[in-house]
């Protein structure tokens, strides 16, 4: 494989690495192939060509080869290439590559592109640093996969070149790194000297030139950090040599500054030191003693730069190098003198290297090696005390990245193991002399009077500490402490347990709490502190080693005291410093309680066991204990920790635990101590308890400890029990709580949280990061108390049968809504000092946000911010308008409102702070899934509102203004960050596919997606938020394309999410998987809603067409067979409807749906534009070959073959009952749906929470006390939930289905339209096409679904396409085909007539296919073979079917009507020229003759009743339906109606029954021919004397087929139609008149034609004699 050397294949070799270690990467040989095309890479490492005169020579000359390549550059890029060169020492024409392949990224980023050159160096560099860390890191990790780790190793043995060649080669790849690391000092130094050089000449600097520095210096520390990784590694796993300590040693005394980069070398020295210092590595002993002798020979001691960090390694070396001698001690008569006198000195040199800042300089690393992310100020201030008058690191060790910060802490636990186990005598000399110096400071026979506590060694403490740091959160390397009780590391445990002074307890503890995280570990601890002794009730006296017994008792000693003497208040006492007279035992003795609390809180929050066992404990009550220590007396650092301590106690709660723990609290809050209540000046009538309460919380309200710690504790006790089901229904409280001296709930606690800390206008502290910890913990609270509220059961109690206020745990539904603290906490949302706080916690800076560690306090306060805006915006409406006034209702008495009434919504304080729509749309492209999905979906909701939105205008008839949100973010310069920013998000990524649906990418994907369409559905004819960040340009109301911008480039989101829709693959190995299929069609439902805007049609349309959009989408359509696997199940699989299958099928149909709808618009389009090559091309494609740019034909699935999903079936949901528990129940209300009136769709959570409440219902009633008779409902309820479930998935799978289907058709019939074939090639297509759609028709009809309404509709237009006199279907070789195939469809559309309860808007169009055969036929030549008798086929299809087109015709709503008179009429033409009297029959039969004959006498009535503008109330006999018609509509309809008498009388058989029917009669009774015939009948319309003569017309038509018909030899005819004319003499004659123009006005007697009325008069009167 080729060496790719480009910075994209080093970016994925890097993300597949870390997708191994997250354990997401599925395709390991693809892993190692790209190592394997790296090896040369890895192997440069760093090396670089630097700058040449040569190659500044070829630059110059204008012309350059790179690549293979020749190009001819300008003079800037020759300069932009020189200065790049000079900027990192590279050769020039390397720098002209770099400078060429970053000028799209230049665009893209917004930066010059020099800038983007630097970045995309370092970032290659740091990319390929940081995977060669992780790949030899993999070679050596035992927790890998054995064949993968051999492979690593292998892979590590190519790169070390070490396989096929000498050891040596591991050595000089270790130099190597070495080498760059000092390079890379260099160059930060050289960084510094020149930053500094151009603030010293004064000279400015750009903010562009200031990003760049940082960003250099970041990286390259970064680098230095990669590097020093790998060598740790190459030197752990022996691929070094004892020289390359020795050239490590040379450099550590030159490194001059006391950081970051020194910190680099820490685990290197550590690897070395352990590697060549302990006796187990199997060195030699003359080896490690030349070492020896090296690290502490005095002379190359005095060069040393950083004096602490030598100490330190001393004594690392110390600890590793004194296992070569472990079984020799001090004192022991074994030692000769030299033996002794060399422990003596190695014992000595020890003890100077703690003089000289040893342990404080291992402290400082591994402290300062952890960020302030769970910052705690207990653990910092024992570290900064134990740390005085030590040198700080500089502040940009913060930057250690997680890996190393791994790394580092795995060294330190190496040389923690050494001195652990090679130095026990030094670490009792540490502990005896340490009491030493206690007694005489605390007996005052110091000799040095001045001596404080302060003053004395805290070596021990410092190693405890140092313990607590390299162990915790290292769940695995803190189990070594515990897995063997006879360890080293066990014992050590035991030993510092003894005999401790108050200051060495707290490092204990700490130490304790870093090895005890995790529920086996804190177990172990519990269990190795239950060594209980014998407690006096009295004074306590410590025990050998600390226990449960000594803390417990030390506890419940001061919280005795604390009763005895509450007023007594305690200052805090700090570290060492005098004693005082009031402290228990010793000056240090609240640190030691703090450090108890502490300890106890982080077991009891890690370990069920222990809990349970402090909950059960007889002799120390927990709960009053704690309580009492949480006395306002007691100083605020151990009221905190006593509050921390309950807190932990809470975890894995249970309601009946929370109510305890509620009314302890409670009863705390409002039981102050009386020395407290006299500070309290109040001018409120209160009760002494509710005064207490004001109290204690005007304390808390002080200090920050006592304030995050009891918010934190809210949070708990307000957080869902273990035993909460999910329903909500209950109060997080008792329902009763504080009633006996206020309100009952919970509200003075939401107004301490809300009023006093959060809203407070003083800070509580000016730490940033305490800030953000206690707002956190507020913003937490609220989310919780939003979240737990059920605003479901509001709706259920007013909407379904299930009686709510006896299925919930609270007293009523009233009661649940007035005392949840949701309503108290949306109240404080609407003030504003806390919408202020609000506000400002979501807006923190991007680039701190962006950096942060996952779980940082910046990152959860911006997160909770945002959380609970939106929950704040989805809950309003529901507070304002149910909430709120029944608070009103029912609350008695003062209730402090907190609300501001100028706020009618949260829009409205958005709408003064839109500012944070900018950090919104930058939240969303940092990376972090969760605060993008947060900040997206709060974009969502305000992009959809109006007021934010549409910018107010000033004046009337004002030219309105542009988007709100848009005007923000160009006001802020941010627009082109948020573009650049989705832009990145929404790059499809290959590795998506291998992680699935937890890659970060893909959720991030689909969420940007979502809130794209939601933004472009709710405004789509306005600019929006979504049109700018597509990369529209947005003037007013009015959208453009910048010329110089992405969109005219090609670059914008909007092209991105092209790629996607085209590119994005539907699932892996012929699978079509959810979470894949989702993108793609999430990505062209955007494209569907611009292509629908009036706004963006064009331009959508544009750009599909400009990037073959429609041609590479047809090419990727694939069939779909019952074989296709959908998320691994095929269509026959019974489970396929009730599994997330039926999802993927639907988003497959979904994207198919808008290639044909596209398709569509794309062929009217091209018609109307009159492009007769694209559409050429366009419908080669849609009949199975794409054409491509080059001219080369590729086959693709033509659409006949896309009607594919239609030949599937799904079996309907069944619900099968185990019991009538829930028969009952009315789940209509989750069916409801704003999509589907029709109720189709199912909301999930309403019909789970049905459930729920009804089986509360019955176990409240006694129902459900037998435990089988409870395992039966449950299974009932879940077969219930699966129902649903699977009723969903068919009606999501059904509304695409019609909807695809009509987008198919649709394309079918204009495919067939607009083709350029001649009439033959055209009836081939419409036959193709019949025969394809014939059978689904004949399936879909005959279940009368709303399919075969479309297909029929298909069927229709097709028909009427056909030219039945064509050659292909009377005189071709296949006319018998084609005849069979439209008499197929003909015979098809009359069976499906005769459906039970057919749709009538489906028989409309039967009829009309009917309608059009027949008339089709008729009009063909006399050459179309005839493969059976129609009128017989109508026949057999039976009595009914011509019964239900009678009815239609009667009484059918709408055009059904005129459709079946067609059809009547249509088949009595066919009959009666197949010499069948079957139609005559049988209309007789069913008396529709004398109802059609009837209609006459109505005509002049219902048209009289027409209104004035042309329209006309018809009332239909027997349905009793109201229509308002046109009259012209109207006359038709009753020409149609004569227009099938005509044809029934032109038989004799068929004039007879008109006849019988009392066709005369009817006529005269009409009175239509005894009007006056210059008048006409009473229609309000230009034409209607014109109208009234056509009516007459038809009416002559049927009688003058009549008498035909019946002949002359039937006297009894003719004598009718001789009084007809004797009766109408009038009109008669007025009508000749007309006709010869005797008496009219030449205008009106060419305006209206009576010429054919007259010839049928004339008819008439001929046959019957009448002018004789």
């Amino acid at each position: 494989m080729e060496a790719p050397l480009e910075l994209e294949s080093l970016q994925i070799l890097h993300q597949d690495l870390i997708a191994l270690e997250e354990g997401h990467l599925r395709n390991i040989d693809k892993l190692c192939e790209e190592i394997r095309g790296h090896i040369e890479a890895f192997r440069k490492l760093l090396d670089k060509s630097q700058r040449s005169e040569t190659s500044r020579t070829k630059l110059t000359s204008g012309t350059i080869q790179i690549d293979e390549s020749e190009y001819s550059v300008n003079e800037e890029f020759q300069e932009s290439s020189i200065q790049l060169a000079d900027a990192l020492d590279l050769d020039e024409i390397e720098s002209a590559k770099l400078i060429l392949s970053a000028q799209d990224d230049a665009e893209l980023l917004g930066r010059s592109t020099i800038v983007s050159a630097v970045i995309a160096f370092h970032e290659k560099r740091q990319f390929l640093l940081e995977s060669l860390r992780m790949l030899v890191r993999n070679a050596q990790d035992p927790d890998c996969e054995e064949s993968l780790r051999r492979e690593h190793q292998q892979l590590v043995a190519d790169i070390l070149e070490i396989k096929d060649g000498p050891a040596r080669n591991g050595s000089l790849f270790t130099r190597k790194c070495l080498k760059a690391m000092v390079d890379i000092e260099s160059w930060l130094n050289a960084l510094a000297e020149r930053y500094q050089g151009t603030l010293a000449l004064g000279q400015p600097t750009t903010p562009e030139y200031e990003e760049l520095m940082s960003f250099q210096q970041s990286s390259l520390a970064q680098q230095h950090e990669s590097l020093g990784a790998v060598m740790t590694y190459l030197v752990k796993e022996s691929y070094t040599s004892v020289d390359d300590f020795y050239k490590l040693l040379e450099h550590l005394p030159t490194i001059q500054r006391w950081d970051d980069i020194a910190v680099h070398h820490v685990p290197t020295t550590l690897a070395f030191t352990s590697h060549y210092g302990s006796p187990e590595s199997g060195g030699s002993d003359q080896e490690t003693t030349s070492l020896h002798r090296k690290i502490m020979d005095g002379k190359d001691s005095s060069t040393w730069a950083l004096r602490n960090l030598q100490a330190a390694f001393k004594t690392w070396w110390l600890a590793e190098y004194s296992g070569w001698h472990a079984e020799l001690r001090l004192g022991s008569s074994a030692q000769d003198a030299d033996v002794t006198a060399e422990v003596q000195k190695r014992s000595d040199a020890f003890f100077q290297a703690l003089r000289d800042g040893a342990l404080q300089c291992t402290l400082s690393i591994c402290s300062q090696a952890y960020p302030d992310d769970g910052y705690d100020p207990a653990r910092n201030g024992l570290t900064e005390y134990l740390l005085r008058d030590t040198l700080p690191l500089s502040m940009e060790a913060a930057r250690t990245s997680p890996s190393f910060r791994d790394l580092l802490m795995e060294q330190f636990e190496s040389f923690v193991n050494s001195f652990i186990t090679n130095m026990p005598d030094t670490l009792r000399q540490f502990q005896s002399s340490e009491d030493d110096q206690r007694k005489k400071i605390l007996g005052g026979i110091q000799p040095n009077a001045s001596s404080t506590l302060y003053d004395q060694d805290l070596h021990l403490e410092r190693f405890l500490v140092i313990i607590a740091y390299v162990f915790d959160k290292r769940v695995e390397a803190a189990e070594s402490f515990w897995s063997d009780p006879d360890s080293n590391l066990y014992g050590f445990l035991q030993w510092a347990s003894r005999r401790q002074s108050t200051p060495r307890v707290g490092a204990f503890c700490e130490m304790l709490r870093a090895i005890s995280r995790g529920e086996g570990c804190s177990t172990a601890a519990h269990l190795f502190l239950l060594d209980e002794g014998n407690v006096s009730s009295a004074r306590i006296r410590r025990t050998t080693s600390l226990n449960w017994a000594q803390v417990l008792g030390e506890l419940n000693l001061y919280a005795s005291k604390v009763r005895e003497n509450p007023t007594a208040t305690r200052p805090p006492v700090r570290y060492g410093g005098k004693p005082n007279a009031g402290d228990i035992d010793e000056p240090e003795s609240a640190l030691m309680l703090e450090c108890y609390l502490r300890l106890m809180a982080h077991i009891c929050g890690q370990s069920s066991v222990a809990r349970s066992w402090l909950w059960s404990h007889d002799k120390f009550p927990i709960l009053d204990i704690m309580f009492t220590l949480a006395d306002l007396s007691v100083p605020p650092r151990l009221q905190a920790c006593a509050i921390a301590m309950i807190r932990a106690m809470l975890n894995n709660k249970t309601s009946e635990m929370s109510s305890m723990v509620w009314s302890a609290t409670d009863h705390w809050a409002s039981n102050a101590s009386p020395s407290t209540i006299a500070t309290v000046r109040t001018g409120k009538s209160i009760t002494p308890a509710s005064c207490m309460e004001e109290v204690t919380f005007e304390a808390l309200s002080k200090t920050y400890d006592q304030a995050n710690e009891f918010v934190s504790l809210l949070q708990g006790l307000v957080a869902p029990g273990a035993d909460e089901i999910g329903l909500h229904d209950a109060l997080p409280f008792p329902e009763q709580l504080g009633a006996a001296y206020r309100m009952s709930g919970i509200e003075p606690y939401i107004d301490f949280a809300f009023g006093r800390v959060f809203g407070s206008r003083t800070s509580l502290t000016e730490d940033p990061v305490q800030s953000r910890i206690l707002a956190s913990n507020i913003l937490g609270l609220a989310t919780s108390c939003l979240a737990t509220f059920n605003e479901n059961l509001l709706i259920l109690a007013n909407k379904s049968t299930v009686p709510v206020d006896a299925a919930i745990e609270t007293s009523s539904l009233a009661a649940y809504a007035r005392l949840h603290p949701f309503s108290r906490v949306m109240e404080w949302m609407f003030n504003d000092r806390v919408v202020a706080a609000l506000f400002a916690a979501a807006r923190q800076d991007i680039t701190e946000v962006a950096s942060a560690p996952p779980n940082s306090p910046v990152l959860l306060t911006v997160l909770r911010a945002i959380e609970v805006m939106n929950r704040v915006m989805d809950l309003q409406s529901t507070y304002f308008e149910i909430v709120r006034p029944l608070i009103k209702l029912q609350t008695s008495g003062h209730r402090h409102a907190v609300i501001n009434p100028t706020l009618a919504s949260f829009e409205d304080s958005v709408a003064t702070n839109l500012d944070l729509v900018v950090n919104l749309g930058l939240y969303a492209g940092i990376g972090d899934q969760e605060l993008a999905i947060s900040s997206l979906k709060l974009l969502e909701k305000l992009s959809s509102s109006r007021r934010l939105n549409v910018s107010p205008t000033s004046a009337f008839r004002q030219q309105p203004k542009g988007n709100r949100l848009v005007g923000v973010l160009e006001q802020y310069g941010d627009l082109e960050r948020v573009r650049t920013s989705f832009i990145i998000a929404m790059q499809y990524d290959e590795r998506e596919l291998e992680m699935g649906p937890e890659a970060p990418g893909w959720t991030i994907k689909s969420v940007m997606l979502d809130f794209l369409t939601h933004c472009l559905s709710s405004l789509p004819d306005r600019p929006n938020l979504a049109h700018a960040i597509l990369g529209f340009s947005c003037s007013g109301v009015t959208l453009t394309i910048d010329l110089d911008g992405a969109f005219a480039r090609r670059a914008s989101l909007f092209h991105s999410i092209i790629h996607l829709a085209a590119e994005y693959p539907d699932g892996l190995e012929n699978n079509v998987e959810t979470w894949s299929s989702s993108i793609r069609q999430k990505a062209t439902r955007v494209l569907s809603v611009l292509r629908a805007s009036s706004l963006t049609s064009v331009l959508t349309m544009t750009e599909l067409r400009a990037v073959d959009f429609l041609f590479a989408s047809f090419l990727r359509q694939a069939i779909i067979s019952p074989d296709t696997l959908f998320d691994g199940l095929s269509l026959r699989d019974e489970q396929f409807a009730r599994t997330d299958s039926a999802w993927a099928l639907k988003h497959y149909l979904d994207q198919r749906c808008f290639l044909l709808d596209y398709a569509s618009s794309e062929l009217r389009l091209v018609a109307t534009e009159g492009a007769p090559t694209m559409k050429a091309r366009i419908l080669s494609t849609l009949f199975g070959s794409t054409t491509m740019p080059d001219g080369a034909q590729l086959p693709n699935v033509p659409i006949f073959d896309l009607l594919d999903f239609l030949s599937f079936e799904l079996a309907e949901p069944t619900l099968s009952r185990l019991t009538n528990m829930f028969n009952d129940v009315d789940f209509t209300v989750a069916l409801e749906s704003e999509d589907d009136a029709s109720g189709g769709s199912i909301h999930s959570e309403l019909v789970e929470q049905l459930l729920a409440l009804r089986l509360n219902e019955l176990r409240k009633n006694g129902y459900l006390n037998d435990g089988q008779e409870q395992e039966r409902a449950l299974a009932d309820a879940e077969g219930h939930m699966a129902f649903f479930k699977m009723q969903k998935n068919l009606h999501g799978l059904e509304s695409v289905r019609l909807q695809t289907l009509k987008a198919w058709s649709n394309l079918l019939t204009l495919a067939i339209g607009h083709t350029d074939l001649d009439q033959d090639g055209r009836a081939a297509l419409i036959l193709q096409a019949l025969q394809t759609v014939t059978p689904k028709l004949e399936r879909y009809a005959a279940e009368a679904s709303a399919e075969a309404v479309i297909l029929g509709k298909l069927v229709r237009a097709l028909l009427f396409q056909v030219d039945f006199k064509s050659s292909a279907l009377n005189r071709s070789k296949g006319a018998d085909m084609a005849d069979g195939r439209l008499f197929g469809v003909f015979r098809t559309s009359l069976q499906a007539i005769n459906v039970p309860d057919g749709d009538i808007n489906l028989r409309e169009v039967l009829y009309s296919i009917c309608f059009r055969y027949l008339t089709g036929v008729a009009g063909s030549s006399g050459s179309v073979s005839r493969q059976g008798n129609i009128t017989q086929t109508v026949s057999i299809s039976g009595k009914k079917t011509i019964g239900i087109i009678c009815d239609d015709a009667y009484g059918g709503s709408g055009t059904c009507r005129a459709s079946a008179i067609l059809l009547l009429d249509a088949l009595a033409a066919t009959a009666k020229a197949e010499h069948s009297d079957f139609m005559v029959d049988a209309l007789a039969r069913t008396n529709f003759i004398v109802v059609l004959v009837e209609a006459i006498r109505d005509i002049p009535s219902e048209l009289r009743d027409s209104d004035a503008q042309g329209m006309l109330t018809l009332i239909i006999p027997g349905a009793r339906t109201y229509y308002q018609e046109d009259v012209s509509l109207l006359l038709a309809y009753y020409e149609s109606k004569l227009a099938l008498l005509l044809t029934l009388s032109q038989t004799r058989h068929g004039a007879g029954q008109v006849l019988n029917a009392g066709l005369f009669q009817t006529v005269r009774d009409s009175g239509l021919f005894s009007v006056d015939p210059d008048i006409g009948i009473s229609i309000d319309d230009a034409d209607a004397l014109a109208k009234y003569y056509k009516l007459l017309l038809s009416v002559v038509r049927v009688i003058a087929a009549v008498v035909m018909s019946r002949g002359p030899q039937n006297q009894q005819t003719m004598e009718q139609a001789k009084a007809f004319l004797a009766e109408n003499r009038p009109i008669v004659v007025a009508i000749l008149k007309r006709q010869a123009r005797i008496g009219v006005a030449a205008e009106s007697s060419t305006t209206i034609d009576v010429e054919e009325l007259v010839e049928l008069l004339v008819l008439v009167m001929t046959m019957t004699g009448f002018l004789d």
